[in-house]
């Protein structure tokens, strides 16, 4: 052993087992610390227990090499599991915030686009902070991203039908933080579904509306932040329990889709049938800009809930002809 050694050493030396499961220490025949520097003609005893494992301070008081790289292997091994809990702790919340799956599965197609070989290696990322958990779940559902940045293309939409009145408190999913008997309203711009993080807009006269937290509008307020209230789904009464579940399935909420699609026949009714498929409704369509080989068409689907939309949009983009599928908030 070389000069300085300790026990811990001399453990590793008889084998990286013994070392990793040592728990103390006997130098002829007296119990000593296990940073206690050996002597020549020293006699010891190595005390291992089953489930022992190394000590991060041991790296302070070894000098030989196999025992340094021993210590620092199960010092990091052990800091890498810490981490990767941590990241799916945190994609667990990120998701559950969003009312979104973040099942293992839905995982999986995030992989290639954050450039991780695994659910390990994307956990790991996550917790070490490289990654952070909004981007995944855009990762994971694109469409809320592309929503976030606004869409592609801003058109006006055509005006809905005069029978479809905007939703109140009694004709929707009820919503937290309001004053009893409050008329509640959801905002054009932006098409706030269940699942959204959203608040709320105080209007004399109208009550409040309510925006998604992204929707672009809500500059236009910064100079009145007395008109902000925080509300949130009230996913205890109707409509959805957040996770894609359903109280009631005849309380929908109008999301908004832009597609483009190759120009033909039977592009219109491939795309209301594949919405049909999802269990969504169509109540308005326009087609934006329609050119000799592609159309750009904005469509307002009855959907439950930000999951559920996120399904039709999943169905729509597994037609054939529909080149591009996307959540839109004009």
């Amino acid at each position: 052993m070389p000069r300085g050694a300790t026990p811990i050493d001399f453990a590793y030396a008889v084998h990286s087992q013994v070392g990793d499961t040592c728990v103390g220490a006997k130098v002829n025949g007296r119990l000593i610390p296990l940073r206690h520097e050996l002597q020549n003609g020293d006699q010891v005893e190595i005390m291992t227990a089953r489930g022992g494992t190394p000590s991060p301070s041991w790296e302070r008081w070894v000098v030989t090499g196999k025992a340094r790289a021993r210590i620092r292997r199960y010092v990091a091994g052990q800091q890498r599991a810490q981490t990767i809990e941590q990241g799916k702790s945190a994609l667990a919340k990120a998701f559950r915030q969003e009312g979104l799956d973040g099942s293992e599965k839905v995982l999986d197609t995030a992989l290639k686009a954050l450039k991780c070989a695994n659910l390990t290696d994307l956990y790991a990322a996550v917790g070490s902070g490289n990654v952070g958990p909004k981007d995944v779940v855009h990762a994971a559902y694109p469409e809320m991203l592309e929503a976030a940045r606004g869409p592609r293309m801003m058109p006006s939409m055509l005006a809905r039908p005069a029978s479809a009145k905007p939703p109140s408190r009694d004709s929707g999913m009820a919503i937290t933080g309001l004053v009893s008997g409050m008329a509640v309203h959801y905002a054009g711009c932006c098409h706030a579904l269940p699942g959204d993080p959203i608040v709320g807009i105080v209007t004399t006269g109208k009550g409040v509306t309510i925006h998604t937290k992204r929707c672009p509008t809500l500059e236009s307020f910064a100079a009145t932040p007395e008109r902000f209230i925080d509300v949130d789904w009230d996913y205890s009464v109707a409509g959805t329990d957040g996770h894609g579940g359903t109280a009631n399935r005849h309380n929908t909420h109008t999301g908004r889709i832009s597609v483009i699609a190759a120009n033909e026949p039977s592009t219109l009714g491939n795309l209301t049938n594949a919405v049909a498929r999802q269990d969504g409704g169509v109540t308005n369509l326009k087609i934006v800009n329609r050119q000799q080989d592609f159309i750009e068409i904005l469509v307002d689907v009855e959907v439950r809930d930000l999951r559920h939309l996120s399904m039709v949009i999943a169905g729509l983009r597994a037609v054939s002809g529909l080149t591009q599928v996307e959540r839109a908030h004009a």
